[in-house]
């Protein structure tokens, strides 16, 4: 497992950003932060824009967006071929997120989840491989 990982909020996720990094490199990850930086008001589009971007550039194989709900981080990062991000306010939405999508952006909502179970969602999403015999078509369809 490759034990590098992206992560980007706007304002309404950067508490929760900042006790997740600390959560990630606790548990052994190396953390690229790209911002924001404060509480003061942030574009999420333009984070969202910016992981993307490493991640389809292969510098990282998954990333992690927050922002005050998590949904306006996914729409945004789902926009962007090769991109498959979800919103998960639970575990089970985690790991089948990983099973059956093999998805590469988990976006957390700030106000949504606390900061426990923000950490479990992580850690599940992290730790869950994809099961490609029985999902790739599905991606595939997808990806065209």
């Amino acid at each position: 497992m490759d034990k590098k990982i992206i992560i980007g909020s706007d304002h309404a996720g950067f508490r929760l950003k900042e006790t997740i990094k600390i959560f990630l490199n606790e548990s052994g990850y190396t953390v690229e932060d790209i911002g924001t930086y404060n509480e003061e008001s942030a574009d999420y589009p333009i984070i969202a824009k910016k992981l993307c971007k490493f991640i389809n550039e292969k510098k990282y194989d998954k990333g992690i967006l927050i922002c005050g709900s998590g949904v306006g981080m996914s729409i945004t990062a789902n926009k962007i071929k090769g991109i498959r991000a979800v919103v998960c306010s639970d575990t089970t939405t985690a790991k089948f997120s990983r099973l059956h999508n093999d998805t590469n952006i988990l976006c957390l909502g700030q106000r949504i989840v606390g900061e426990y179970l923000a950490k479990d969602i992580c850690k599940i999403w992290l730790e869950t491989n994809f099961e490609a015999q029985r999902h790739l078509k599905r991606i595939n369809l997808i990806e065209d």
